[in-house]
């Protein structure tokens, strides 16, 4: 299976930013967990960062054509205003799960609010980077139900 697991702004920090909201663990080390994630579960799993909303709309776009069958996506601040990311991900009908390293419900009040999570399948959040291998087995569970 082909997976995209995409990452929008400042993901790339992480290990540098805010340590006691998203932990001490670097960009490199989530990338670690990623690549194992792929070989134990026998998928595909392409990792995209970007600090630019066009390039993520791009990514998002390209994944219609290119096999995709899963996307878990971290859109960073994006997630509370980018209705372009949102209408991207809209396009496509494979399945999304949306994920959040920190409790995006314990944090400031524009956090809580998600325009691209209505046009996702699920929405995992406060789980650390462990977040990201349950939105994979998420994506693979979606699938095998097709």
């Amino acid at each position: 299976m082909k997976i995209l697991v995409i990452n929008g702004p400042n993901i790339n920090f992480l290990g540098i930013r805010e340590k006691s909201v998203y932990g001490n663990q670097d960009y490199d080390y989530l990338l670690g967990m990623i690549g194992d994630k792929g070989r134990t579960c026998g998928s595909s799993i392409e990792v995209f960062q970007s600090n630019h909303e066009g390039a993520i709309i791009d990514r998002i776009q390209d994944a219609y054509f290119d096999g995709t069958e899963g996307i878990v996506i971290n859109p960073g601040a994006y997630t509370h205003y980018s209705y372009a990311i949102r209408d991207a991900l809209a396009s496509i009908t494979v399945p999304k799960v949306e994920i959040h390293i920190s409790d995006i419900t314990q944090r400031e009040d524009f956090r809580k609010v998600s325009v691209t999570a209505p046009v996702c399948d699920r929405q995992i959040y406060g789980h650390g980077l462990e977040g990201y291998l349950e939105a994979i087995d998420a994506v693979l569970e979606m699938k095998s139900k097709e």
